[in-house]
């Protein structure tokens, strides 16, 4: 693997315990390139560096020589109700952590060539039929403003001259944890249906799509700045449901009404389970990026072992 020219690579990762970072520090791995990642705790090996985003503390000099990092850090969004703790809790995870990469990496003496973080389409809000692409303006709403702010704490890097892709991801669907570890039971138990009218639209995109676009960000020096992470058809909510039950050979038949939705999870039910996101993966086409799984019944099949 080379990236923007490269051949000895060298990447730092964090979030590579969830879903996503340990997919793509795998998939790193395989191609013979060396990954340093970040972990809390005490360091294990030579291949894990400590760090404490919430006292910024950070081994800089452990990290002196990577040429690229892979930022995933960042609280479940939907694993809670919103609170104000959680809400808390989500925006340090994302922004406490993205400004202490961002200005170690500008600060080493030769900083890496590229910064890839994540992000999600959420910064877009919830704008009905309306076709959104990085072009479109952000949306209004705590998720926008979060996903505003946390893309917004990796300038230290910009500003050093290190390229900045922001991954902005939809609904990822994979094997391991994510939505599918809590969609595809209840479906297989026939307790599966639309949230609210279902005419919300969802965007959404696989596994190892999501792996395959953030290896092809590290490699693509023309890419940076916003970057959409779905794939090219978004379906509505009645659609994805109807294509889930028929995945798992079970009828998607038991809709969940919006104000049970908002009673059961308050602001979160309108900003992520309702709200209608139609996005389209723009830049990434436009780099010559292709889809393993562009259609719905594909990811699906990828995340069920089909």
């Amino acid at each position: 693997m080379t990236m923007d020219g490269e051949n000895k690579e060298k990447v730092v990762l964090s979030g590579s315990s969830g879903m996503l970072g340990s997919a793509i520090g795998t998939a790193l791995k395989r191609q013979g390139v060396p990954v340093l990642r970040l972990v809390r705790r005490q360091p294990r090996n030579s291949g894990e560096v400590q760090w404490n985003p919430a006292t910024g503390q950070i081994d800089a000099q452990a990290l002196e020589g990577v040429t690229a990092a892979v930022h995933l850090s960042g609280a479940n969004v939907t694993a809670r109700r919103w609170t104000k703790g959680y809400k808390r809790e989500m925006r340090d995870s994302r922004i406490q952590t993205t400004r202490l990469l961002a200005e170690t990496l500008a600060q080493l003496s030769k900083p890496p060539r590229v910064l890839i973080t994540a992000s999600a389409i959420g910064i877009y809000g919830n704008r009905g039929d309306e076709i959104l692409d990085e072009d479109s303006q952000r949306g209004q709403g705590y998720f926008p403003e979060l996903c505003t702010a946390w893309e917004t704490a990796a300038r230290p890097a910009e500003e050093a001259g290190i390229r900045v892709v922001h991954l902005r991801f939809g609904m990822v669907i994979g094997k391991d944890g994510g939505a599918m570890a809590r969609l595809s039971p209840l479906f297989r138990l026939g307790l599966g249906g639309r949230l609210g009218s279902g005419k919300q639209w969802m965007s959404w995109v696989s596994e190892a799509d999501v792996v395959a676009a953030a290896l092809f960000a590290l490699k693509n020096a023309n890419l940076a700045g916003p970057v959409n992470v779905v794939a090219p058809e978004p379906v509505t909510n009645t659609e994805f449901t109807r294509e889930l039950g028929r995945a798992v050979h079970r009828p998607a038949l038991l809709p969940a009404p919006a104000f049970a939705l908002r009673l059961a999870f308050g602001e979160m039910a309108d900003e992520a389970l309702l709200a209608s996101s139609r996005v389209i993966p723009k830049r990434l086409q436009q780099a010559g990026f292709v889809f393993a799984h562009p259609t719905l019944a594909e990811a699906f099949a990828a995340a069920l072992g089909k």
